[in-house]
């Protein structure tokens, strides 16, 4: 057996994402689908550790110290994304679809709690395979899955991802497919004359743009990316430091609560402040930049020590549950999202991206979307309006949707 410390163990960790950015290059599918490089290099070492279980071998033995404050960081970068003034820019289209988008979300979890309950499950169960998973992908599962297993779901982590997986590829598969329909079943003028231009800005220039009208943040411009990076860093750091008392706070109340909730929060509050004061001159591409890294390694790690075997007697409702909210998802897809979000063009293309992130990532929906107006045209509204829920408001209030959950069923 091969035990691993720290340092080995995120070293490790390391290697096995850059295989998975080797084998998702080499096997198409995979790209295709927008399965994650470290999804795949995680999965591929749980799998060599299930076949090794199965002759009777323990191959690893991994030190995960490090895991849990990489989750929390991740998390910190998307509470810093939470900025009330990159709401207001994206004007009452962006609000509509994020309230449409939390309502659902809400919706998700009951409907896997409705399915849930005839096999005989804990209704966390059915949340588990909800909006945890779904709305939230393989980070929230994971990050979510040890409050899981203390409201007495067995192998939530395993479960999480097998539901997030099932969420990425049935997105990939259904999304583009739904536009279309809407598209030609209720021949929306589409500006074909357009040609198949680059894709409109996205929420990352809107938030480039704004981060442009501040001051120069660093000493000289020589130093100033290194001055950002380390100012990120340290702006992440102390959020993280003050979250954990404001987690403390409230578990101390009775409320059952992740641990990077706590940190989310504060790192909103110093990105509004910075938003109204100037003061701090925050970066949010380098923040974003920072989470990215941590979001790796944190899935890379947590995959790799998933035990796979405890999926075994979960299979039939677990696949029901998800088809279940597959159909929920592309029916919602067809009909309130379509309708409130315009009944036109962009509305179509914004209700495939909705298909995409509720039940797959962000990079799902966007995928999806592309795929859509390379062959019909731009839809510069339906680029705006996603990426700003889906890749950050979403994460937001989905975290306090599944924490009011689980203290409910706890």
């Amino acid at each position: 057996m091969l035990k691993l410390n720290l340092i080995h163990t995120v070293s490790f960790a390391g290697i096995v994402l850059f295989l998975g950015y080797g084998v998702r290059r080499h096997i198409r599918v995979l790209s295709r689908f927008n399965i994650p490089a470290p999804v795949v290099g995680g999965l591929l070492v749980a799998f060599v550790t299930l076949f090794a279980r199965s002759s009777g071998l323990t191959i690893f033995e991994f030190d995960t110290t490090l895991r849990d404050p990489m989750m929390i960081a991740v998390f910190t970068t998307i509470g810093f994304g939470a900025s009330v003034s990159l709401l207001k820019t994206g004007g009452p289209q962006v609000a509509m679809f994020f309230l449409i988008c939390t309502v659902f979300a809400v919706l998700q979890n009951i409907v896997g709690i409705l399915i849930a309950l005839p096999f005989g499950l804990s209704p966390v169960f059915g949340v588990l395979c909800g909006s945890v998973t779904l709305t939230g992908g393989p980070a929230t599962g994971l990050a979510f899955a040890p409050l899981f297993e203390r409201a007495g779901v067995g192998g939530a982590a395993t479960i999480a991802v097998a539901s997030a997986m099932f969420g990425i590829t049935s997105s990939g598969l259904v999304g583009a497919p739904v536009g279309t329909i809407l598209i030609e079943r209720h021949r929306l003028k589409t500006p074909r004359g357009q040609g198949k231009t680059s894709l409109p800005a996205t929420m990352e220039h809107i938030v480039e743009d704004k981060m442009a009208e501040r001051p120069a943040a660093a000493p000289a411009d020589e130093d100033k990316e290194a001055y950002l990076l380390l100012k990120s860093l340290a702006a992440i750091l102390a959020a993280m430091w003050a979250g954990s008392w404001v987690s403390q706070l409230f578990s101390s109340l009775g409320f059952t609560l992740p641990a990077y909730v706590g940190a989310m929060f504060v790192a909103a509050v110093i990105r509004n402040f910075d938003d109204l004061t100037k003061l701090i001159g925050l970066s949010q591409r380098t923040i974003d930049d920072l989470g990215h890294v941590a979001l790796s390694l944190f899935l890379v790690i947590a995959l790799m020590t998933l035990k796979l075997w405890e999926l075994a007697g979960l299979f039939l409702p677990l696949l029901v549950i998800l088809f279940g909210q597959l159909i929920f998802v592309s029916v919602i897809s067809f009909w309130p999202v379509f309708r409130i979000m315009g009944r036109d063009y962009d509305g179509a293309v914004i209700s495939t991206g909705f298909l995409g992130f509720m039940m797959g990532t962000a990079a799902n929906a966007m995928a999806s979307m592309k795929s859509l107006v390379d062959r019909y045209g731009r839809s510069p509204r339906a680029f705006l309006v996603v990426p700003m829920v889906g890749a950050f408001f979403i994460d937001f209030t989905n975290a306090l949707i599944i924490t009011v959950f689980l203290n409910i069923f706890k």
